[in-house]
Parts: structure tokens; sequence; C-alpha cells
């Protein structure tokens, strides 16, 4: 009993045992296992790391050689992708007078001989003033936009003191097209004046300068603008000239120019002189291109119902101690259709005093009259406004664009409005993607719209603005003639001319806006100084040519009808 008790104790001893190595051998694996998990997860995530640095997340050198292969400021393009300003690598002219050390002559040549051998790469350098400049020793540019082989030449001269440190330049490969769009870029590498000042921040990213920015502007039709108002504006001898092609349905901005133009490439003080821009920062009286704005409300507004009511025309109209005249006497009695043809001040007047100021100052304030043009320029000038409500006479000089001031951004937009079917869109000079032109509001009826389009096509086929029909492409439009004002009063025999018109006049597209300041009567106008001679025939020169490259092709196969009102102009004058 004895020994069988030991050996049952022994057995059992033995089984505990083995039942703590087992445990111990499971603990001991289990620990393996998990350091082993833990090395897997700790390469693994090692691994992972290095494919993100490598595949994904670019090294500081890769980044900042990214950088580099940027340009310094991004490139601007017309609507096409034609490069506007762009920026590359140039070398400049330096001036070291310590590039030999402290002691002794920084030159080996005497410095007027260096001048006349600098002069000699770079025609038009002042030998004087470069001989005085290296003489007096002191370090400084002595001429920016040096090319490659200019650079070999200057080497050529063998004085260490003339370096060319290699820096970024700004382009402008169109010369002074549409200088007053872009604008230009300052020696602080910021842009001035333009689109340039505009878009600054995101020329200047990293993250977008990569990539071209695209404007509104089509250079094609840029060119040819610049063009026709650059002769118009020679052949009688004015001042200068503004002028604006915008698309009537998003409010694209296709072509700006504001002359004398400067060159943004080289800016100095005359280019300074002429930066400021008359199409969208200088306000004018555009006299009777506000007549048809004026019977457009009317219209709309119900007070002209009957386009064949006539208006007494031969007498002046007496508002208090002030008359309202035409420039002749037109008739006895005016249409409404005859008087937008003969451009009567005394007819549009009586319609607008039918209307009431309130109504009238409510359109042109919808038309955005009342305050700065909506366009990107910083440069904007701000209308001149009459405050408070309108009176009577007020009201009916605005009618037909005096006691108003605006600019000729101010005068596209409401035309743009007047025919597109009724609806006011700012001008932008960004480019638009299809079917993303702003909603804008309604000022005028869709019926008001159509029924503008008649008359200012009648306009270009019978009445003041016959100069600008250009054959087939169905042009409409309205002249005005403003004396500008002077300290004492209007100065009789200094005008703007201004032509406002809308082609094709059956589904109206664009509008253009072609502006002469103080011109003169030459031989070229047969000696008139109004719109009709001088302004009217830059826009029947421009629509031929522009008009195909945005898909008007000229076709006198059909027109806008004009049937129902044929009858009421006399003698189809």
């Amino acid at each position: 009993m004895t020994s069988l008790t030991a050996s049952g104790a022994l057995a059992s001893g033995r089984v505990r045992l083995v039942n703590i190595r087992e445990r111990l051998l499971l603990t001991a694996r289990l620990r393996v296992l998990l350091i082993i998990v833990c090395f897997l997860a700790l390469a693994l995530a090692a691994l992972l790391r290095i494919a993100w640095i490598g595949l994904v997340q670019p090294t500081p050198s890769e980044q900042s050689m990214a950088e580099a292969l940027l340009p310094s400021r991004g490139e601007i393009t017309d609507r096409n992708g034609v490069p506007l300003a762009r920026a590359f690598p140039a070398y400049a002219l330096w001036y070291n007078p310590k590039a030999l050390g402290d002691g002794g002559s920084p030159l080996v040549k005497s410095p007027r001989v260096v001048a006349q051998q600098l002069a000699a790469i770079f025609p038009g350098m002042d030998v004087d003033d470069i001989a005085e400049r290296l003489e007096a020793g002191k370090a400084g540019y002595l001429r920016r936009r040096v090319l490659p082989e200019e650079a070999n030449r200057v080497h050529d001269i063998g004085e260490l003191a003339l370096e060319l440190p290699r820096e970024s330049d700004r382009h402008y490969p169109q010369g002074s097209m549409a200088a007053h769009v872009l604008g230009y870029v300052a020696a602080d590498g910021h842009g001035r004046v333009g689109m340039e000042s505009v878009l600054d921040d995101q020329l200047l990213d990293p993250a977008t300068r990569g990539t071209p920015t695209p404007l509104s502007i089509d250079m094609r039709v840029q060119g040819a603008l610049e063009d026709e108002l650059r002769r118009g504006m020679l052949a009688v001898d004015a001042l200068g000239a503004a002028g604006i092609v915008l698309d009537v349905d998003t409010g694209e901005v296709l072509a700006l120019a504001s002359l004398p133009e400067f060159d943004p490439n080289k800016i100095d003080e005359q280019g300074e002189k002429l930066m400021f821009n008359r199409v969208t920062n200088q306000v004018y009286e555009l006299g009777s291109t506000f007549k048809p704005l004026t019977v457009a409300a009317a219209i709309d507004a119900g007070v002209v119902t009957d386009l064949s009511r006539r208006y007494q025309a031969n007498r002046p109209l007496k508002v208090g101690g002030f008359q309202i005249r035409d420039s002749h006497t037109i008739g006895a009695s005016l249409n409404v259709p005859e008087t937008l043809i003969h451009s009567s001040n005394i007819v549009t007047a009586q319609i607008a005093d039918e209307l009431g100021a309130k109504r009238l100052k409510r359109t042109m304030a919808d038309l955005g009259m009342n305050e700065r043009p909506y366009i990107e320029l910083p440069a904007r000038g701000f209308p001149i406004w009459p405050k408070g409500e309108w009176r009577r006479l007020r009201a009916m000089t605005v009618s037909y664009g005096h006691g108003i001031a605006v600019t000729p951004l101010h005068l596209a937009s409401a035309y743009a409005t007047m025919v597109n079917g009724g609806i006011w869109r700012p001008a932008t000079l960004r480019k638009v993607a299809p079917g993303a032109a702003p909603r804008g509001r309604r000022v005028f009826k869709a019926s008001t719209s159509a029924r503008m389009n008649q008359l200012l096509r009648m306009i270009a086929v019978y009445g003041t603005g016959r100069n600008a029909d250009a054959p087939g492409f169905r042009v409409g439009g309205k002249t005005g003639s403003a004396e500008k004002p002077g300290a004492n009063g209007y100065r009789h025999h200094t005008l703007v001319s201004t032509f406002a018109a809308a082609f094709p006049m059956d589904k109206p597209r664009y509008v253009i806006i072609a502006m002469l300041d103080e011109p003169k009567g030459t031989a070229a106008s047969s000696y008139q100084r109004t719109a009709a001679w001088n302004a009217a025939p830059i826009v029947g020169k421009l629509v031929p040519r522009i008009g195909p490259l945005l898909g008007v092709t000229p076709d006198s196969t059909h027109d806008i009808d004009l049937t129902d009102l044929k009858p009421l102009v006399k003698g189809d004058e």
C-alpha cells in the first residue's frame, strides 16, 4: 500500500513538471512570435516610409530643382494661348568698381574708351553719361536686358569690372499691343497698372506659376482694333482714342485699347505719362449714344407704345431758363425711328420727360452708370453721377448724354444689355468657360431688346451711322458727338466723338465702342468733326476685319426684319 502511494505521487509530480515545461515553452514561443511580429511591423513601416519618400514626397533637392525649372513669374496668354507676357533668364550689365580689389583703378582702359566700346555694342547708349558713371566709381546697373551675343561682346572688352549677372526678365512678345490690359512688372518684381497687378500673387505662386493664365483678349481682334483706332486718330489729328470689343452674352472683353499706348518692355518717363486708360478710367459725356438707352427705357416702361407717334421738333424746348436745341432743324415733327436716325435732342428730351426722372434714373443705375465699371483692372473711373433726386431738366439732358459722364466701358456694357435680350452682365478680362457666364440681372424685357435691335440697325442703314454699315455684317449703332466741358461751360470747338455699335443685328454677338478725343476737321473726315464722319468709319472698317475671326461671316442674303418700321421713315432718308 505504501509503495503504491509513493508510485502515484511520483507519477503525479512528473505530470506537473511536464505541464510546467510545456507552459514555459509556450510562453517562450509566444514571446518570440511577438518579437518577430514587432520586427515585421517595424520593417513594414520602414518599407512604407521609404516607398512614400521615394515615390510620393520629393526630396528637398528635388523640390528646389522643380521650382528652379519653373519660370520666376507665370505666363499670361490670350484666349487662344498666344503668349502676352512671359519670364525668361537674361543678362544685365553691372559695374563693379571693386572687382580688382580696393586699391587702384577698377578699369584697365580709361572710362571714356570703355564707354565708347559699350556704345558700339548698345546703340543709343550715352557715351558721356556712361563715362561719367564709370569715372565716379559707383556700383550699379549700366543696362538691363542684355542679349547673349551682346554679353559675349562685353566679355571681349576685357574689363573685369563689367559684370554680367543672370537675372529673370519679363518680356512682352507683342510689344505695346494690349499694354493697358497687361500693365508691366516693376524693378521690385511686382506687377503694376494692369492684369500684371491683378494677378500678381497667382503669377508668383510656385503652385500656379507653371500654368499659363489665359485672358479673355483675342490678340487678332486686339491688333485690328488698335490698328483701325490709330488710323482714325491720326487721320483727324485727335488727342487720343479708345475702343473696346465686348461679347454681349458673356461680358468677355475681346479687345481693349487706349491710344496713345506705352511699351511695357521699356518703361520710361514718356511711357508713364501714357499709362492712363481712357476706356476704364476716364469719364466722358458721351452725348447722343445715350438716346437709344432712353428710348429703350421708355418702351420698356410702356411710355412709348406707338412708334409712329409724332413729336414737335422744330422749336427749342424751354425748361426754366434753359433751352434744348438740335444742331439744325430736322423737321416740323419726328416719330421715334426718325428721332434716332436724325439724332434729335428735342424729341429725346420730350420722351424722357414723359418717362419721368425717377424711372430714367433707375434704368441708368440698373445699367451700372452710377458706380465704377465692373472689370478687374485697378484703374476704374467713378462716373459723374447727378446726386439726389433728378429734376426735370436734369433727366432731359441726361437723356441725350449731357450732365452725366461715364467711361466707354460703361457704355459698352449698357449696349450689350440693350441688344442681348436685356440682361446686364459685368465685363471681365478673364476667359469664361463655355456655359459659365454669370446670370446677370434683367434690365430690359426681351421684347424691348428686339425692338431696339431693329432701331439700331435702321440708324446704320438710313441715319448717322451709315459710314459704319459694313456690307453683309448687319451692323447697328448710334453716333455721339459731345462738346467737352471747360472752366466756363462747354467748349464748342472740342468734341468727344463716339460710335457705339453691335453686330450682327439679327442675332447680336458683339458690341464695339470707338471713341476719338478732340478730333479735328480734316480732308479725311470731309472737314467734319462729328462721330458720323470719324468714329463711325472706324467701326465700318473694323467689323469686316474681326467678323470672320469671330465666326461672323458676311451674308447679304438676310438681315434683321425692318418691314414694320420702314414705312415710319420718311422717304427712307
